[in-house]
């Protein structure tokens, strides 16, 4: 069964009035840190990234002065309370929005002057979001959620592929169950698998634990663990401290600002160890 897949529409979420980049380098900046991984090559690099919204006096510096380069294979946590800019940077990482100022790279492609088609070309074969929320189909069966992703990103035989995937995060034997007969943990990991099946290099996950028990929290971490060891660059937003200690890199926001970049504070943390 061929699955369609509506894109585009989120980006009309984010309206706002951009400022023009003479008026950017006008106005004072705080001063940031230059969260600079790797080199050449990396699979995310934002330069001088800034998304405004309004003009004037009313302008709201969501993300400003931005400078972030992840490699690959990483476990990223972005860490920062409500309103620090976290989800306005993942949506430009994920081709939602697009930058007021500065350049965005994702695998190498250009993306701060690219089209709409373009970025959702970007959002088909190169990221992936995992939603705190899951945005699961509810007419569609654990199995058909998973194929969706499948087929967006043009995988061959994607209904074998996305029995393959549910098996992979233990739900196999869920998979023709609808997700109002899932638990919240399940439905996370189908929006998991569904985000794995696309076969995309980048993991974007928005507060992927905050809709869960601390059990089925840990389960998440670590399936987000293992995909990043299998060489994908995964990187979890959250507000929770706690579980920035089991990052390879920690990356803090205040209000738009990258304060701190680094491994761990204390050192990295084993996800069994974890207490919320």
């Amino acid at each position: 069964m061929a699955l369609t897949w509506q894109v585009g529409g989120a980006e009309a979420l984010y309206m706002g009035i951009t400022t023009g980049r003479g008026r950017l380098r006008e106005m004072e900046r705080l001063p940031t840190v230059d969260a600079r991984a790797g080199a050449a090559g990396t699979r995310i690099d934002l330069d001088g990234v800034c998304r405004w919204f309004g003009a004037g006096d009313t302008v709201v510096k969501a993300v400003d002065d931005v400078n972030l380069h992840v490699d690959e294979a990483a476990f990223v946590v972005v860490l920062g309370p409500s309103g620090s800019g976290k989800t306005t940077l993942l949506n430009l990482i994920g081709a939602l929005d697009a930058p007021t100022a500065g350049t965005i790279r994702l695998a190498g492609r250009e993306l701060t002057t690219a089209s709409r088609a373009e970025r959702t070309l970007a959002r088909r074969h190169t990221v992936s979001f995992i939603f705190q929320s899951f945005n699961l189909f509810p007419a569609l069966t654990a199995l058909e959620n998973v194929q969706f992703g499948a087929d967006v990103a043009g995988r061959p035989d994607a209904a074998d592929l996305a029995m393959q995937v549910l098996g992979q995060v233990g739900l196999a034997e869920r998979a023709s169950h609808f997700a109002h007969q899932l638990s919240g943990g399940e439905q996370q990991r189908v929006a998991i698998a569904r985000a794995l099946a696309t076969g995309n290099p980048i993991l974007l996950a928005d507060e992927p634990t905050g809709e869960l028990d601390f059990r089925t929290g840990v389960q998440i971490l670590e399936l987000l663990r293992a995909q990043a060891q299998a060489g994908r660059t995964v990187l979890v937003v959250t507000h929770n401290r706690e579980i920035s200690r089991v990052g390879d890199r920690v990356i803090e926001l205040s209000s738009g600002h990258i304060v701190a970049d680094g491994p761990p504070a204390g050192g990295k943390a084993k996800i069994a160890d974890l207490r919320w």
